[in-house]
């Protein structure tokens, strides 16, 4: 089993910036890939950014350029800094880990995880 714990959180004005924390515990050998997720109210649960096998980065459209996926390895954690937040980047956002190889865009798909934090609310106003 993996936990998932997300921090960072919080309200700002548009174009301001946040940075999320994601600390993973648990088995080492079900946490190879990891990718932040989102859901806004009224919205399906979406992609933001994830790692694929080769540890490339992949973010959705509306990101690019404006958040940065990272990660510590000595510390289990990862990270996704925000800049430039706007409105509509208001949602739930959710850390996600899983294992199996995926390549690409396919880090995006939230059925290729199998393990989820409870998320923490991220409150853009105009």
């Amino acid at each position: 089993q993996v936990q998932l714990v997300e921090s960072g959180g919080g309200s700002v004005q548009a174009g301001g910036s946040l940075r999320l924390a994601c600390v993973a515990s648990g088995s080492t050998s079900s946490r190879g890939r990891m990718a932040w997720f989102r859901r806004a109210p009224g919205k399906e649960r979406e992609g933001v950014a994830g790692f694929d096998t080769h540890g490339d980065a992949y973010y959705q459209d509306s990101v690019k350029g404006r958040f940065t996926i990272s990660k510590d390895d000595a510390k289990n954690t990862l990270y996704l800094q925000m800049n430039s937040l706007k409105p509509e980047d208001t949602a739930m956002y959710y850390c996600a880990c899983g294992n199996t190889r995926v390549y690409g865009g396919d880090v995006l798909f939230q059925h290729r995880y199998p393990y989820w934090g409870q998320g923490t609310q991220v409150t853009v106003s105009a």
